[in-house]
């Protein structure tokens, strides 16, 4: 039998480190289930990264380079022969730049350009240029994809693309595995904390825009009214002295826990009663869909794609963004009420499976690809 050609779509991108964009990636590629759609990869900024390195080990195509201060001009070129020497059907472009340069190295030629905006700055912002060579880019890109609705509505406003012209293609992961009982006690026992706490928990960088400042004046606030109450957050960043100095000004050191960055996260959210997300703006988090996978309930600030993933009252609670009084409030209701834990926990479950596993997205991006094809 006699197999259709295959569909070779090159995921142009910035690097391979770990990242929300680069799991997309890595996901797409690895949980590739056709023979006819075949994958590649070209970053332009180096160095490549663990997951690029891991990928490469298993016989993906990637290749990688650096890109010059200011507008590389000769990558467009580059980029350009990389499509014609490689039979490329698709270049698919994550991130702004990477969609810039793709385009521009495909004007011609017979490859189609997908564009997948992943995420936004805060406070959003654009450009006149911008806004004046986008609906041009626009016009040689067959698809552009936003990771939520929040994401796309702000491609229209701030970027002067046409919203008809935008999908919304959640992001989709494995769930994620929960460590063994016995080894959620030594771990709780290893950080100090007595087995009744009810453990509040947050995974993400230490950054400006994950404002766990205000999340901690949150902690601060309900810990006046339930002792039982700890916070753990398993990160690092920028803004580490910063925390630092805020839990110390707040005297949350003795129910607070500042864990670090960790390769593999899940042991501490293995142990978490309930998810924290306090991000002033947010695509679609990749630990978020985590907390969702394992029936975590969730209390998140109403920031981009976070009311679009936690169904207020049903999976958790949105709360105003950048309010610590009402963050703690949500804390508080929750914390007291084991009911409404249980039946968030369950919802949870179900809304991953339906609309956050991994086969979801896969099966909307590679039917996709053969619809642009």
């Amino acid at each position: 039998m006699k197999h259709a050609p295959c569909i070779n779509v090159l995921h142009l991108t910035f690097d391979m480190r770990i990242g929300g964009t680069e799991m997309v990636i890595k996901n797409l590629i690895t949980g590739n289930p056709s023979q006819d759609i075949c994958m590649s990869i070209y970053c332009i900024e180096q160095p490549l990264g663990p997951w690029g390195k891991e990928l490469q080990s298993q016989g993906i195509a990637i290749k990688s380079e650096s890109r010059t201060p200011g507008f590389d001009y000769r990558l467009i070129g580059h980029i350009r022969q990389h499509i014609k020497d490689n039979n490329i059907d698709i270049v698919h472009c994550h991130q702004y730049t990477p969609w810039v340069y793709g385009c521009m190295a495909a004007i011609g030629l017979k490859a189609k350009v997908i564009f997948t905006e992943h995420g936004r700055f805060y406070p959003d912002s654009s450009s006149w240029k911008r806004k004046l060579v986008n609906p041009v880019l626009s016009m040689f890109t067959h698809q552009i994809i936003a990771i939520s609705n929040a994401t796309k509505e702000a491609l229209a406003e701030y970027e002067n693309l046409t919203l008809s012209k935008i999908k919304t293609i959640y992001n989709g992961i494995l769930p994620l595995q929960t460590t063994a009982a016995s080894e959620q006690s030594e771990l709780k026992k290893a950080l100090n904390i007595p087995s009744n706490a009810l453990i509040l928990g947050t995974v993400a960088r230490l950054d400006p825009i994950k404002n766990q400042t205000m999340m901690l004046e949150a902690f601060h606030l309900a810990l006046k009214k339930n002792k039982d109450l700890f916070l753990v957050i398993v990160g690092d960043g920028d803004e580490r002295k910063r925390i630092e100095s805020k839990i110390e000004a707040l005297s949350l050191q003795e129910n607070t826990r500042l864990v670090g960055y960790k390769s593999d996260p899940s042991p501490y959210m293995s142990i978490f009663d309930i998810f924290l997300l306090s991000s002033l703006s947010e695509g679609t988090s990749i630990t978020l869909l985590e907390s969702l996978s394992i029936g975590l309930p969730c209390i998140v600030t109403n920031a981009g794609g976070n009311p679009e993933i936690i169904e207020h009252e049903h999976t958790g609670l949105v709360t105003q963004n950048d309010d610590a009084m009402d963050f703690a409030n949500a804390i508080l209701l929750l914390a007291q009420n084991n009911a409404l834990l249980s039946s968030f926990s369950s919802n949870a479950k179900e809304a991953f499976r339906n609309h956050f596993h991994v086969s979801k997205m896969i099966e909307r991006y590679f039917r996709l690809y053969k619809e642009v094809k």
